[in-house]
């Protein structure tokens, strides 16, 4: 069976699908067959991996909304080893026709039970918000949560708001919800502010932060202009090596 992981984190730019993409493209590298599902309408996934969002007709809308199997709506790219279940613009209305409908807390889980274990990782990108998108997110990662903090004063009060949500939807709908670890992103090692919140997620997560911790850097903030993760656009960058050693530290992690 897939191991899925939900990404989250409601407050914006915090590298949420930079992370997302960069570590199915590594664990894609490693041999890992990888889907990246995007439930974002502002579909930034799609786009990083060079595909127009306007583009697209069929999308994890369909998987939600409109009764299609997810393994119908999937996209190979076979350059970098990944499948994707693609966002479009459809899905900005997903929030609102969600409220009427039955089960809709599980919706994504259980068009993803469908896949039947055609993958080893399925990563969810979510939007920045804690809408029903992102509760569905958070109902489907049956093995946690993957937290992106930037490295900056402003996401430690996010942080505390995204742990309370996770804990009421622990408490009122899945009691199984748990987080499977906390990537720290956008660090500059120059401040002593990245080194203070570093010190303070690992307070906050103990045992729960990994080890690989994601710099700053130009050629990851460029990669998604060209549509392609940081192992294809600048694999010898600091960016590329911080997102290899996160994709081999989950692996281990998983396979002990």
């Amino acid at each position: 069976m897939a191991r899925i992981y939900t990404l989250v984190n409601q407050k914006g730019g915090v590298g949420k699908t930079t992370t997302a993409i960069n570590l199915g493209a590594y664990l894609a590298l490693h041999e890992k067959k990888v889907l990246i599902v995007d439930i974002d309408p502002q579909a930034n996934a799609t786009s990083c991996l060079g595909i127009d969002k306007h583009s697209v007709e069929k999308s994890s809308y369909q998987a939600l909304l409109g009764g299609q199997t997810p393994s119908s709506l999937i996209l190979q790219n076979q350059r970098l080893n990944l499948s994707l279940l693609p966002s479009s613009p459809a899905l900005a209305g997903a929030e609102v026709e969600l409220v009427d409908e039955s089960e809709r807390n599980t919706r994504l889980r259980k068009a993803l039970n469908t896949l039947n274990g055609d993958y080893d990782y399925i990563l969810l990108d979510c939007p920045p918000s804690l809408g029903l998108l992102t509760i569905n997110g958070l109902m489907a990662a049956q093995d946690g949560v993957i937290i992106p903090v930037q490295c900056e004063y402003l996401a430690l009060e996010g942080l505390g708001q995204l742990t309370q949500t996770i804990q009421q939807v622990r408490s009122a709908l899945y009691p199984d919800l748990r987080v499977r670890g906390v990537v720290l992103t956008m660090f500059d090692k120059r401040t002593n502010l990245a080194n203070d919140v570093v010190a303070e997620v690992n307070n906050h997560f103990p045992q729960q932060v990994f080890k690989a911790v994601i710099p700053r850097s130009i050629r990851l903030a460029e990669a998604p202009s060209y549509g392609l993760p940081i192992s294809a656009y600048a694999p010898n960058s600091v960016g590329a090596k911080a997102y290899d050693a996160l994709a081999r530290e989950v692996i281990k992690s998983d396979e002990n």
